[in-house]
């Protein structure tokens, strides 16, 4: 069971980028954490230099766009992927630590990741660089990134068997809960309400809206000009004019004079909660009791294995599948399908990152050539270098990615952006087919697993019943 966390690391106050950078960079690769640095990875920077490298682009990022922060200025990004005790070996958590980043910041970021094993759960604190491979964006954290991290996450987590969590749940009161209903309304909401509902009765004029709330239930105090309202469970009274622009006391006379039309608040809709899946396990009531759940537990566990008995029937019956040697052959087939799916979009996105990468290195190449053609016109100098040093760095490091890839002749920036948008419309397609053919894969195995347990419990049963009579004689 994997659970992920994304947080921003920002200047501060009291420290400078570089040693904001240097704190985290240092904790992260600790070798007592990684097993003396064996668990450290990174992408397009190196772990030991990922500090300098990480200013650098940020001093190229401010020449570029002249845009610079303050002591909120965001450096880089935290993300933490923890695994459950026992469940996954360090070097497999490293290589989906590197996954996740890759997924999730579509490898337009450089980052580091380093898997802890000091702890009885394995994790990775993966940080990845703010500013993009081409230094003139940076990563900004959108609304729900956490939620879209996790999914990313799930997703991997899956794909590659682990346990995920099945139903995460935020801190406090969650958004649906408090959403659904009228229970679920603010004391503001329920306020505005109570005021739309009054003016229905066409009041003839404020005191009479006002009368109107008091039968309703609402207290009224202060002065005519603002008055402030309390009703229900309200501990405070709410002035008028805080309720919003349509519910002042100026705007109301204005609807009871006729000089202007009021627009009711809308209520919020209930969010219809989605649907979970047909089919669940049967419990062993056995195990269960085993670790110490008492004979009101198995009580219980019992009529729920009677609700999954007859809904997994159920699912069979509507499917088609009531022959076990049909079952079995179609949970086969479904599962090759999905490893499949799996596998393709595993390779078009690992070939789309590739591209980003290589496109990103081709355009700096090229906007640095005639900086380091003079670099080399003049000797190497150390001077010329001190100069031009972020350029030259760049130039140097696209040569090096052209030299892992053994490319003789670069392709056009025009052929890679084909190839990444054919990649990208076929990945889009085989998601769709994906998503469906895991959640028929998971029903399937649900009620394969559900039937062998209970043509065990009836192998089980007749072997009672053909011991009984040798027992009595």
């Amino acid at each position: 069971m994997s659970t992920t966390r994304l947080m921003a690391l920002h200047v501060g106050q009291a420290r400078s980028a570089g040693s904001a950078i240097r704190d985290i960079i240092d904790y992260v690769e600790n070798p007592e954490k990684t097993g003396k640095g064996q668990f450290v990875t990174s992408y397009q920077c190196s772990p030991k230099l990922a500090e300098r490298e990480f200013l650098l682009s940020k001093k190229l990022y401010i020449q570029k766009t002249g845009r610079t922060r303050g002591a909120d200025d965001v450096i880089a990004y935290h993300l933490r992927q923890s695994f459950v005790p026992g469940e996954i070996s360090p070097e497999e958590a490293n290589r989906l630590g590197r996954e996740l980043a890759m997924r999730f910041t579509k490898g337009k970021n450089a980052f580091v990741v380093c898997t802890h094993i000091d702890k009885a759960h394995v994790h990775n604190h993966i940080i990845v660089n703010a500013v993009n491979l081409d230094c003139d964006r940076k990563f900004r954290d959108f609304h729900q990134s956490g939620c879209a991290l996790r999914r990313i996450n799930d997703i991997l987590c899956i794909e590659n068997g682990y346990s995920v969590v099945e139903n995460p749940r935020q801190h406090g009161q969650s958004y649906n809960k408090w959403l659904g209903g009228r229970a679920g309304l603010s004391h503001r909401e329920r306020m505005c309400l109570a005021i739309d509902e009054a003016l229905k009765h066409h009041p003839e004029s404020f005191d009479a809206l006002l009368e109107l709330l008091r039968q309703a239930g609402c207290e009224i105090r202060g002065n005519p000009v603002n008055p402030s309202l309390r009703g229900g469970a309200q501990k405070r009274f709410i002035r008028m004019d805080t309720l919003g622009p349509r519910y002042s006391a100026a705007e109301l006379k204005a609807v009871i004079a006729g000089e202007r039309q009021h627009i009711p608040k809308k209520q919020r809709p209930k969010v219809q909660k989605r649907p979970q899946c047909t089919n669940q396990l049967l419990i062993d009531i056995q195990e269960k009791l085993a670790q110490g759940k008492g004979a009101g537990y198995a009580n219980w566990a019992r009529k729920f294995n009677l609700k999954q008995m007859a809904k997994t029937v159920a699912y069979l019956q509507d499917h088609d599948l009531l022959d076990y040697a049909e079952l079995t052959e179609k949970v086969a087939n479904v599962s090759a399908k999905y490893h499949e799916l799996s596998d393709r979009i595993k390779v078009a996105e690992t070939r789309m990152a590739e591209i980003a990468v290589l496109r990103t290195q081709i355009k700096n190449y090229a906007k640095t050539r005639e900086t380091y053609v003079a670099y080399h016109k003049a000797g190497y100098s150390k001077r010329f270098k001190a100069e031009h040093e972020a350029d030259i760095l760049l130039h140097q490091a696209a040569k090096k990615h052209f030299d892992s890839l053994g490319l003789k002749k670069l392709p056009t920036i025009k052929t890679l952006n084909e190839e990444y948008a054919k990649l990208l419309v076929e990945k889009k397609a085989a998601y769709g087919d994906y998503r469906q053919t895991r959640e028929d894969w998971k029903e399937l195995l649900v009620a394969k697993a559900n039937i062998d347990r209970i043509l065990g419990m009836d192998a089980s049963a007749q072997t009672i019943q053909k011991e009984r009579p040798s027992e009595q004689r």
